[in-house]
């Protein structure tokens, strides 16, 4: 049927096309390039949380896709308000999250003449987004909005950017009311024969493992992979990512697998003869050496991405296709197929562990560990947590037991500090009135104090949880493990009243610096009904243990100074 032509502008149809695509919430900051964008949006139906700072705009977005599965969306102006939002794209490359980041351009006939505040934003990002367009043409605005999202929705998700000229946004298009979305881009399957050959090697196997990763979310194969491990009943570990993967409460699940993993993880891994891994990258952080890791196993890999395929360790069978669509594949594979029983190996592999180690000076002093341990008994089943990057982050995922893959959130592959605050806020707009927890450390946090403000304007009732030892953590403990204690540029001796500046931006704050004040300063603060900081001052040289040095292999951990 014939279409009602109406007259719009490029920024109309830009806000047209974001809620065709289903966006209610857009996370940016205004500036020249941008202003007719910011102007369609004075009064529209359309969200728009305003930041404090662009890089927290696309923090804010990654954590607002991460805990709803939807694609993010950050808009900047042109210049440094593009180029500021370059590490929170790198991070939704890292970990796989669908982002749409929508920068202003200068005038189509400045381009390329160093005009004001230009960029060239889409060579900047050439290497960090899996795609990015300038659009040229007002005619092209939606058809290329609309191939943005498809493409950051899959088949592996990622950032995509679209640089539009402020001349584009203000010209008219005269083309017919907007269609509902393109289809989804097709998803490779796995071949019967490599299903094959893995249920054969599981047959086979005597020591299998399976490793879990931030796959698993991005492909929502949470339940097929927890049957999986139901119906196989073998030791399972996950990367930081996959964590929240598995069934809460699987006595069979060894804890986070790499660097700070558990020990159980790690020597479970170096000790299989099969090797299932899920979803993941297979990145330093958990292989150590490439040629040390798991070297009497087979070695299965499910990924979506081919490119993935033996670019660290060498893989032995390559399940390539969507994991969802793997895992129901193999659980089908299952059905009538005689698998033997791991029961031996999993009391082993379970003998391999113990308590996380601890590190502390005397118990009158506030531990990082005790608090956040006092938090995750705490917690609701259904919490959603954020983090920042250093000594919380390792100490956090050691610790945490998430019910679903989307509920621990985490800047992984790019270990961005300043991520965790503006995650935790953009995670809140996405939890449906669930609690959200950001835990920060005193670096990162003092990285994106200003969006106090932003959770003062929108009344966003996210919980900060700062770790405070008045140090640069983990640079501060490899500089004293590994650098004969030159500790160079970490001390934060000087830190501010956090307190006092959260009040300043009108969110209640409180603090603790002692271990017999901690179960009534949990208490109040996951009890208190909007926006809180609590202030944790801790043990300045508490350190996180398990750790595997650079270049030994992961079952070469210590677990104590010296």
């Amino acid at each position: 049927m014939a279409h009602e032509r109406t007259e719009r502008n490029g920024a109309q149809l830009v806000l047209d096309t974001l809620l065709a695509e289903g966006v209610h919430t857009v996370f940016g900051y205004p500036g020249g390039a941008i202003m007719p964008l910011y102007d369609a949006l004075f009064g529209h139906a359309l969200r728009h949380v305003l930041v404090r700072h662009e890089a927290a705009a696309a923090f804010a977005a990654g954590g607002f896709a991460r805990a709803s599965g939807s694609v993010g969306v950050c808009i900047a102006t042109s210049g440094p308000g593009a180029t500021n939002l370059v590490t929170g794209i790198a991070d939704a490359m890292m970990d796989s999250v669908p982002l749409v980041a929508i920068t202003g351009q200068v005038r189509s006939n400045l381009m390329g003449t160093d005009a004001f505040q230009e960029a060239d934003v889409v060579a900047i990002t050439h290497a960090i987004t899996k795609r990015n367009f300038v659009v040229r043409d007002v005619n092209e605005l939606r058809a290329t909005l609309h191939a943005a999202f498809r493409c950051a929705r899959g088949p592996r998700p990622g950032p995509v950017l679209v640089d539009i000229p402020s001349d584009v946004l203000k010209a008219i298009s005269s083309e017919g009311a907007d269609e509902r979305v393109g289809g989804s881009l097709g998803l490779p399957v796995a071949s019967e024969a490599a299903i094959a050959a893995c249920i054969e090697l599981l047959r086979g196997a005597r020591r299998p493992v399976a490793i879990v990763g931030g796959g698993a979310r991005s492909s929502n194969a949470i339940d097929s992979y927890r049957e999986f491990c139901r119906r196989v009943r073998l030791p399972h570990t996950a990367t930081i990512n996959g964590l929240g993967c598995g069934a809460p409460g699987d006595p069979l699940f060894l804890g986070m697998l790499g660097m700070h993993g558990w020990k159980a993880a790690n020597l479970a891994v170096a000790g299989a003869d099969l090797v299932l891994a899920f979803g993941i990258r297979f990145d330093d952080r958990i292989t150590g050496p490439p040629n040390r890791f798991a070297t009497n196993a087979k070695i299965v890999h499910a990924d979506i991405d081919a490119s993935e395929f033996g670019k660290t360790v060498r893989i032995d069978v390559e399940l390539h296709g969507d994991l969802q669509a793997t895992l129901a594949a193999l659980n089908r594979a299952l059905e009538g197929v005689t698998i033997p029983r791991f029961d031996r190996w999993a009391n082993e592999v379970a003998d391999f562990g113990g308590p996380l180690p601890r590190d502390r000076g005397d118990r009158e002093r506030l531990s990082a560990t005790d608090v956040l341990d006092a938090l995750f008994a705490a917690l609701p089943d259904d919490a959603i947590v954020t983090t920042d990057v250093g000594q919380h982050q390792m100490w956090s995922a050691q610790r945490a037991r998430p019910s679903h893959a989307r509920n621990f959130i985490t800047s992984a592959g790019l270990g961005s500090m300043g991520f965790g605050f503006p995650a935790g806020i953009g995670a809140t707009f996405a939890a449906n009135g669930r609690t959200v927890v950001a835990i920060v450390g005193d670096g990162g946090f003092q990285m994106s104090l200003p969006e106090l403000a932003t959770v003062r304007r929108y009344n966003v009732p996210v919980k900060i949880l700062l770790i405070d030892n008045r140090n640069l953590g983990m640079v501060r403990q490899w500089q004293q493990l590994f650098y004969d204690r030159r500790y160079s540029a970490t001390n934060l001796s000087d830190n501010p009243d956090f307190c006092a500046i959260a009040r300043a931006y009108g969110v209640e704050a409180s603090s603790v610096d002692h271990t017999s004040n901690l179960a009534e300063a949990m208490r109040h603060f996951l009890a208190h009904s909007s926006a809180m900081l609590l202030h944790c001052a801790c043990y300045p040289e508490e350190n996180v243990w398990p750790m595997v040095p650079t270049d030994a292999a992961m079952h070469e951990a210590i677990e104590a100074a010296g």
